[in-house]
């Protein structure tokens, strides 16, 4: 393991040098209480006791010293450095010592082991030998000066050569270590880089998650989730008081599992979602997977899918209708003018008429969907527009219509089609002059002009002072067929909403404070292009 190794990356390289370090000053405090105790002339009948104990007493001091001001080594020069001293002062005391006997050659051998497991290479490989070397000369030497000491020989040769042996060892074992910490490093990054995509995967889904405890309380929420039920920080807490609705189709759920759970609207206004639930074993316990999922999203695309094969359907027979429409209608307004005709029959007639109408226009409303052309987006001043089309709007109205109009701040731009949105506006002012004179004697539309503060985005506000959209009416106001009259489409308003968002602009209702309605237009951005 390399000197960069110990600097901040290998925390198992960090690791050995603590040990190492630890080691030595054992050794170090051990030798010292040896001498201390006086206790080294019995034990290990020392051929030198003088440099015994001095080289004991620096032994230690010397290693305390390098495990304060060398930590953690930056080269490898400092650590290979430091092995070959320690292998030097252990030298010297095993010739002090007296030779193999004393047992010292033994902590040579553990000595050369650690250091290879920091050293690499031919640099370990030379510790082992500088240990082997003075193991065996340091022999021969003693062999010189005291006769005794030449059946040692053996045992010296035995030790250099476990010195090579265990610096062969620990090397071929620490390279294997290093191997599997680095392929367990690349798997654990692996792993975390796994957990991090699934997380952001998570909490971009548009399906909502929510991940439940036996006791029903939230343990994860993505951000899909929140969104859906209208509530933030749902994690942690406990499911009924933050969705009553959602924990009713739980249990209906497991009362029987087969059946499909219920649909709800966690908020007034809110999307209408489908639950499912999916056990979700973890250990000893059983969690609950939910999963929320808005179908208005999906019931709006079967909508759109069956008017443009309704589209379709009424393009190819639209001609085969309408003939025998007009003749009927053409028939039933001769009738209706034949001086011999009586009241009631007269009646009849009408009736004939205003249905033949109706059904013309269905024919038309669902044939210009299904040939609806693209939009295209204009620069637009809506202060200057506006102010155009109240004048037009004006001059065709009728005595008992009254088109007002307000705009606040400077000017006002976005890019929409002017056609289209001429098409739209047109739809709304109608509908609120109606619904207005249905109340009043006078009808009464109001068109404000503004940007919004939040947004920044234009808004436009047509208000009405009818008698607005019943509460239980309101969802289904933008749904196509849906009328509350009997001579309605119900194709104007979702019309109007389709065309708006093909200009990237938002439609939307809601009930006037004064009484009466408001469809509010919420535009693009001007630098936005469609």
């Amino acid at each position: 393991m390399s000197a960069e190794s110990l600097n901040g990356v290998g925390p198992q390289a960090r690791r050995i040098f603590r040990l190492y370090n630890l080691y030595r000053l054992s050794i170090g405090l051990l030798l010292v209480l040896l001498i201390s105790s006086e206790l080294d002339d019995q034990l290990l009948n020392p051929v030198n006791a003088d440099l015994f104990r001095k080289g004991s007493w620096f032994y230690l001091i010397l290693n305390v010293l390098v495990a304060t001001l060398v930590a953690q080594p930056r080269r490898m020069v400092q650590i290979f450095s430091l092995a070959l001293v320690d292998v030097l002062l252990l030298s010297g005391l095993f010739f002090a010592a007296g030779g193999t006997p004393s047992g010292i050659g033994n902590l040579l051998i553990v000595s050369v082991a650690i250091s290879n497991s920091l050293l690499r290479g031919r640099i370990g490989l030379l510790v082992a030998a500088v240990a082997a070397i003075g193991l065996i000369y340091l022999t021969f030497y003693l062999s010189l000066i005291y006769p005794q000491v030449s059946s040692q020989f053996v045992q010296a040769g035995a030790l250099g050569a476990l010195c090579f042996a265990a610096a062969l060892f620990v090397q071929a074992a620490s390279k294997r270590l290093q191997r599997s910490e680095s392929l367990a490093e690349q798997r654990a990054e692996d792993v975390a880089n796994l957990e991090a995509l699934n997380a952001q995967i998570l909490e971009r889904m548009r399906t909502g998650i929510l991940v439940l405890d036996p006791l029903h309380r939230i343990l994860l929420a993505n951000q899909g989730a929140q969104t859906l039920l209208g509530k933030e920080g749902l994690a942690g807490k406990p499911l009924a008081p933050q969705c009553p609705e959602l924990l009713h189709c739980y249990e209906q759920w497991v009362s029987n599992p087969t059946l499909r759970p219920p649909s709800f609207q966690a908020f007034t206004d809110g999307p209408t979602l489908q639950p499912s639930f999916v056990p979700l074993p973890q250990g000893r316990q059983e969690n609950i997977l939910v999963f929320l999922d808005d179908i208005s999203q999906v019931a709006q695309q079967a909508q759109q899918l069956k008017l443009a094969s309704l589209g379709r359907l009424t393009a190819g027979i639209a001609h085969e209708i309408r003939n025998p429409l007009g003749a009927i209608s053409h028939a039933a307004q001769l009738l209706h003018e034949s001086e011999d005709l009586p009241g009631p029959d007269r009646r009849l007639a009408q009736i004939i008429q205003d249905h033949s109408r109706r059904m013309n226009l269905v024919i038309e409303n669902v044939l210009q969907l299904s040939r609806r052309r693209q939009s295209d987006p204009q620069l637009l001043d809506l202060k200057y527009w506006l102010t155009r089309f109240a004048s037009e709007f004006r001059s065709s109205a009728s005595t008992n219509q009254t088109l007002h109009l307000a705009s606040i701040g400077s000017t006002l731009q976005t890019r929409m089609d002017p056609h289209q949105l001429t098409q739209v506006l047109t739809n709304l002012v109608e509908n609120g002059l109606r619904y207005s004179a249905q109340k009043h004697t006078q009808g009464q539309v109001w068109l404000k002009l503004f940007r919004d503060p939040e947004s920044d985005l234009p808004v436009l506000e047509v208000e009405d002072d009818g008698e607005g959209v019943p509460e239980e009416h309101r969802p289904h106001i933008f749904e196509p067929f849906y009328t509350t009259e009997n001579k309605g489409t119900g194709l104007g308003l979702y019309i109007s909403r389709e065309l708006c968002e093909s200009n990237q602009a938002r439609l939307d209702y809601k009930p006037r404070e004064q009484g009466g309605s408001c469809f509010r237009i919420t535009f693009a951005h001007p630098r936005k292009l469609s």
